[in-house]
């Protein structure tokens, strides 16, 4: 009676799973677009979500994201307080 009951288990686990892509978060930019695709349903399943990390501004991403099921959010990877390099300080020739 185990059996049957742990095969059924691990069927259905393997069948529920969903894809484990990686999020891809670019650093070089503060704005990303977190959309959502349609697809079919069924097993196969189709549609899910993915991050656009190329916007300057929450004004360009949301212009882009006009009319789509997409939401523009602050990239949490970016480094928006990052001290600026230090300054050189060149001695002066006489």
């Amino acid at each position: 009676m185990r059996l049957p009951f742990l095969t059924l288990t691990a069927i259905f686990t393997l069948l529920g799973a969903a894809d484990a892509s990686a999020q891809r978060y670019d650093p070089a930019y503060p704005v990303c677009m977190h959309r959502w695709v349609g697809g079919g349903g069924g097993l196969g399943g189709g549609g899910g979500d993915y991050y656009d990390c190329s916007f300057t501004s929450l004004e360009q991403c949301r212009a882009t994201a006009s009319g789509l099921a997409a939401t523009c959010d602050l990239n949490p990877y970016y480094a928006f307080n990052q001290q600026p390099p230090p300054r050189r300080r060149y001695k002066k020739v006489h």
